[in-house]
């Protein structure tokens, strides 16, 4: 599809908007159509076409020990978009499930949910109003991590912004931070790239727990280790050839001469882009390369303040996109009284909302609110409630030549590495299968994928 340009309008509810637009373009917000929870099997395939395939995937198999073909393996997977527009997703590497780790974490459980009850739908009891279409997850998982990274490549999402606390062994900042550099692997094969977000309460609460002497300490701690584990990655997010940093605030140092020593630890030519929530940038003073903007209870309203403001200040504006927002915060049992209001995802329509202020020039890139915050319902992946809507509506904005069906084949494929997880014979057949998505051939895919759920 052709696009001249790519401002968006939503005619079903948006009767007036910051600024105006010529030859405007639409998204069309696609049926709810979800996603299927089994591989569904193709019987138009013959036994013979099935065999043959599974056959010449194990010659090919010899050809590459014995050097004669290319292993395709470690090629990146190439998208191209019709949308220049940079997008990126904030991620939460924060789940941990019973059959991964050895026990259900917080953000399934809260403090009064339990994932071991299961409903008359096989629906598990998870601290969220929504329920993740693959049922509730680890964030070490690399099924997981193939599946998730095949969606986003597919939607036209340039990499990811990892909500991380920090490098202390501290309450589950050790899990958080070991779940980001698991992913980094999967990152650097497809291609797509990540950057980090610090919550400064990390610092605060290594030194409440007696890990550091002071906040100060602490922080510097972090961004070392930031810097000597994530900024070497050659997939690390520049801006201008500058590594960008975030900050979730600040909320805990909130005085410039404190980040001019947390900043000490870079050397000059290693100082990175370091961004704030918006309204926060005073706090770092000269270290600020300008502010991101998040959900909040005004919505749109915060959008036109922040469009109105930073882009006149000559810094890195990154607008946010966002489903809508429902904590289950005080019915998980935290934090009561915090969170209490809402924004209707509306079936889509405050998500293309967003996306119209979002888009326009000013904004320097996207950042979509969020991948998997089940416990804030701002999530984007599929789910049993909205199936891939909101990865349809980015494959429309990005220009991406990919489908719902292309998004189903990632989906399927998770699902059977789960359904043959003790045989290894098959998880190289589908070894072989994330290989071919990632190069584009889809009708192989296909067939391995009818293959193996038909003979094994």
């Amino acid at each position: 599809m052709s696009r001249t340009n790519y401002y968006l309008v939503l005619t079903l509810i948006l009767t007036s908007t910051f600024y105006a637009c010529t030859e405007q373009e639409k998204l069309t917000l696609p049926n709810n159509q979800l996603s299927q929870k089994t591989f569904q099997a193709d019987s138009s395939y013959t036994d013979q076409e099935l065999r043959m395939v599974l056959d010449e995937e194990d010659s090919i198999s010899n050809l590459i020990q014995l050097g004669r073909v290319v292993d395709i393996s470690g090629i990146g997977m190439d998208v191209p978009k019709e949308n220049p527009k940079k997008v990126y997703v904030h991620y939460m590497p924060w789940f941990q499930s019973l059959d991964h780790d050895g026990f259900w974490g917080q953000h399934w459980t809260m403090t009064n949910r339990d994932p071991e009850q299961i409903d008359e739908a096989g629906k598990r009891e998870i601290a969220s109003y929504y329920y993740p279409m693959i049922g509730p997850y680890s964030s070490s998982d690399p099924d997981l991590h193939e599946y998730h990274f095949l969606l986003m490549k597919m939607a036209g999402i340039d990499g990811v912004i990892f909500d991380w606390y920090g490098s202390r062994d501290l309450y589950d900042y050790t899990l958080i931070k070991q779940s980001t550099e698991s992913f980094i692997d999967v990152i650097e094969d497809l291609g797509l790239h990540f950057s980090i977000m610090y919550e400064d309460r990390a610092a605060q609460h290594a030194v409440q727990n007696g890990l550091s002497a002071n906040i100060i300490e602490a922080a510097q701690h972090d961004f070392r280790y930031i810097n000597e584990t994530y900024f070497t990655s050659p997939n690390y997010l520049t801006n201008d050839g500058n590594k960008l940093l975030s900050v979730f605030g600040p909320h805990y140092i909130n005085e410039a001469s404190q980040w001019d020593q947390v900043f000490s630890v870079f050397s000059d030519d290693e100082k990175p882009d370091f961004l704030t929530l918006w309204a926060a940038q005073n706090r770092v003073g000269g270290n600020s390369s300008g502010e991101f903007l998040w959900v909040a209870p005004d919505h749109l309203d915060a959008h036109r303040y922040y469009y109105q403001t930073y882009p006149k200040q000559d810094a890195i504006t990154i607008g946010s996109v966002y489903p809508g927002f429902k904590s289950y915060y005080v019915d998980g049992g935290w934090s009561e009284g915090v969170n209490e209001w809402s924004i209707d995802l509306e079936e889509g329509r405050t998500f293309v909302e967003t996306l119209n202020y979002t888009h326009h020039e000013i904004a320097d890139m996207i950042q979509l609110i969020t991948w998997n915050d089940f416990g804030e319902g701002t999530m984007i992946e599929p789910t049993e409630e909205f199936g891939f809507r909101y990865l349809q509506l980015l494959q429309q904005y990005t220009g991406v030549a990919y489908e719902a069906e292309d998004l189903q084949i990632a989906l399927d494929l998770y699902l059977t590495r789960k359904k043959y997880e003790g045989n290894p014979m098959v998880q190289y057949y589908l070894d072989r299968t994330y290989q071919y998505i990632k190069t584009g051939r889809f009708n192989r895919v296909r067939y391995i994928l009818n293959a193996i759920n038909r003979f094994f």
